[in-house]
């Protein structure tokens, strides 16, 4: 199964933003599903993740202007990103996993001016 990522672009400072993904196919319901990020010259990092059974966590840094969420039946993760700042600029990334497999979106490219 692949995992499709959609959304990204170029947005001004404090705007707003959303990216979606998804199951390529019918697979079995992930049971972890995560937004990550990896800024130009830095380490990929955990942005954001939600579980199966509801649980959700989102980094210190986008407390409060990012949210996750997610649609188990669909097999899909959004992360609404509100108030962006400049040092959101990424590429993201989803991801997946299910029991010991894990499974990685291409990456969409988030770009906030100042």
């Amino acid at each position: 199964v692949q995992l499709q990522a959609s959304g990204g672009g170029l947005v001004q400072a404090w705007g707003c933003l959303g990216l979606s993904c998804a199951a390529s196919r019918r697979f079995a319901t992930f049971w972890r599903m995560a937004w990550y990020r990896q800024a130009p010259g830095k380490q990929r990092e955990l942005v954001a993740r939600a579980d199966s059974d509801g649980s959700t966590n989102l980094v210190d840094a986008v407390k409060g202007r990012f949210t996750i969420s997610r649609d188990n039946a669909k097999n899909s993760a959004d992360l609404h990103m509100n108030s962006l700042k400049p040092e959101d600029t990424a590429v993201y990334y989803c991801y997946a996993q299910l029991g010991a497999s894990a499974y990685w979106g291409q990456g969409t490219e988030v770009t906030v001016s100042s």
